[in-house]
């Protein structure tokens, strides 16, 4: 720990923890300003930094913990004087050299550099000539047609700019669902609590849970639609009203997002909330259908001519077209429709129906808190077992256990099992999938665990062909149990790797391997994925990847939505079963 940090931590600082997003962030944006400046070599490395911690598997501020600024220094592309800066945000919140660069540019430099024609210096100048401190600054100049009368920019580029914002605002300005969902059911209990409110659901492709999310639209019946109007503008969670009219309102949110809360009649509800879920391929579907059925499907209601013949509830509207009810995970315009006529919609699995979690951290390595911390808190949570899963050797990084500390562990896990009633604290781990498919472990010190699951976390880059072999050895071996996030994608932030996910399935059913789905923000699996694995009887299970105590309640329902996407049912998923019988179900043949 540096001079400085070390005098901060000591006079107990450690305000808050902050997220490798936030570092992230703060590093290319000192990037930002120095480019602006013309600055040599020292944008470069910010920038390679950032990427560095952008790569990681964990959050930073749980690898400080445990082991300090060596853990800072092991990270890629991260020299001495910027790993100062890093701890330094970590241990305080802050970096004073960011602070001094935010006062010498008193703009958004980070959101307006996310727009591709406007890099620092662009921003720079058009803030010295416009005032232009936000995109939203930059959008309302673009249609005042001011840009184009900035020194050097014109019509052309005022053009590409305006595109780009609109780029922006249907790409970039996404935020991944773990962010969004618990930020929109906060305003749905707030508002659920307004005098007259009847009804009140989220929409749109959050409500189809959808795993990049580009605004939160709200739709509500009310007695009282004027003091809903009044109270959703009030809340602290708006921070501009764009339109408002009586039944409608638009508004930006302080994350950011966009979104329109909208006050329907009763008796078309189940009609528009069926129609602002979505999805557009899926309601021009059911118009079609309706059409042939000599009727006509809208936010209003099915109808025959001009009479009404249903529009109270979505499970209305879909009876009336011949239809199952499709749940909204399932709207996709694939062939959800084709099997609703057919009354082949699976029964898919209910949220809160796990038994356990296969897939847990804990301070032993990159977790932020002990096993027996995270076991109540996963007994709190309503499971009834759980496997620690901390990393292996190879992860250096996380401070990954070789086998002796495995042992140790398996020790503590005994014990913990002794006095712990109600619950079971599987022996595990996250083994790493070696370059050649090998395991990091010694085949001695596996045999002792309760399971075995694996992953990979290096050499991304492989051929398909590599990746594919790599995978299956590892599957092959007698003593794995689950293969971990298949397919390496981290939502937002890394694509998968090149891997043939066909040979993966069809090795795990035939090694009997479970494949995880993972319900933290890498949602890994795909739900063509897991469409197939049921396809082919490959078993399955929902995993949190929790680090800390709060992730069994913040992710696995998302694994659990993850799952009702591929059309899993609760038995398709073992970790639903009891403890004797999920092992059973992984025993090797």
């Amino acid at each position: 720990m540096s001079d400085v940090t070390q005098v901060l931590y000591i006079e107990g600082v450690m305000r808050k923890r902050i997220t490798n997003k936030q570092i992230v962030d703060t590093l290319r944006e000192i990037a930002l300003y120095l480019r602006a400046q013309n600055v040599a070599f020292k944008p470069q490395a910010y920038e390679v930094a950032a990427e560095g911690i952008a790569g990681l598997e964990t959050e930073l501020s749980s690898l400080y913990t445990s082991c300090g600024e060596k853990c800072i220094d092991d990270v890629p592309g991260v020299g001495e004087s910027i790993a100062e800066k890093i701890e330094e945000l970590l241990v305080t919140s802050k970096l004073a050299y960011y602070e001094q660069l935010k006062k010498k540019f008193p703009f958004d430099m980070l959101g307006l550099s996310n727009i591709q024609e406007v890099g620092p210096k662009t921003a720079m100048k058009l803030y010295k000539t416009l005032q232009i401190k936000t995109v939203r600054d930059l959008e309302r100049a673009g249609v005042a047609h001011k840009i184009e009368n900035v020194p050097g920019m014109g019509h052309k580029n005022e053009q590409k700019i305006m595109r780009g914002i609109a780029f922006l605002k249907t790409v970039g300005g996404r935020r991944i669902i773990h962010d969004v969902l618990p930020y929109a059911q906060h305003l749905v209990s707030r508002l659920q609590k307004v005098a007259g409110v009847t009804h009140i659901d989220i929409a749109g492709s959050l409500r189809r849970r959808k795993e990049m999310i580009g605004d939160i639209d709200l739709i509500a019946t009310t007695t009282q639609p004027r003091e809903l109007i009044r109270t959703f503008k009030s809340l602290p969670q708006i921070t501009e009203v764009l339109e408002a009219g009586d039944t409608k309102i638009a508004v930006r949110y302080s994350n950011g997002l966009n979104g329109d809360l909208l006050i329907l009649s009763p008796d078309e509800y189940g009609a528009a909330l069926l129609h602002f879920t979505g999805s557009r391929e899926h309601n021009i579907k059911l118009r079609e259908l309706a059409k042939k059925k000599k009727m006509k499907l809208s936010e209003h209601g099915l109808f025959r001519e001009k009479t009404r013949v249903t529009s109270r509830t979505e499970e209305a509207v879909y009876k009336a077209l011949g239809l199952q009810f499709i749940p909204p995970e399932l709207r996709v315009g694939d062939d959800e429709i084709e099997i609703a006529k057919l009354k082949n919609i699976p029964e898919l699995i209910p949220y809160g129906s796990l038994r356990g979690d296969l897939q847990v951290q804990t301070n032993w390595t990159d977790g932020s808190a002990s096993i027996e911390e995270m076991a109540r808190a996963a007994k709190a949570f309503g499971l009834s077992y759980m496997g620690v899963t901390d990393h292996t050797k190879a992860l250096a990084m996380t401070g990954g256990l070789d086998e002796k500390a495995l042992r140790r562990q398996g020790k503590k896990i005994d014990q913990l099992n002794q006095k712990l009633r109600g619950f079971r604290i599987l022996k595990s781990t996250e083994c790493d999938i070696l370059k050649d498919g090998s395991l990091d472990l010694h085949d001695d010190v596996l045999k002792t665990l309760d399971l075995v699951t694996v992953s990979v976390h290096s050499h991304f880059t492989l051929s398909k062909k590599e990746m594919t072999e790599r995978i299956i050895r590892a599957i092959k071996h007698p003593l794995v149990n689950v293969l971990l996030h298949p397919t390496g994608r981290m939502v937002g932030r890394r694509e998968p790797y090149e891997v043939d996910m066909n040979q993966v399935i069809r090795a795990a059913k035939e090694y009997n391997v479970a494949l995880e789905i993972n319900g933290s923000e890498r949602l890994d699996l795909h739900e063509q994925y897991i469409r197939q694995c049921l396809e082919v009887g490959t078993k399955l299970v929902v995993n949190s990847d929790a680090h800390n105590p709060s992730h069994f309640a913040e992710h696995l329902d998302h694994g659990v939505a993850q799952a009702r996407k591929g059309w899993a049912t609760k038995a398709d998923i073992l970790n639903t079963k009891p403890l004797k019988a999920f092992l059973a179900a992984l025993k090797k043949k």
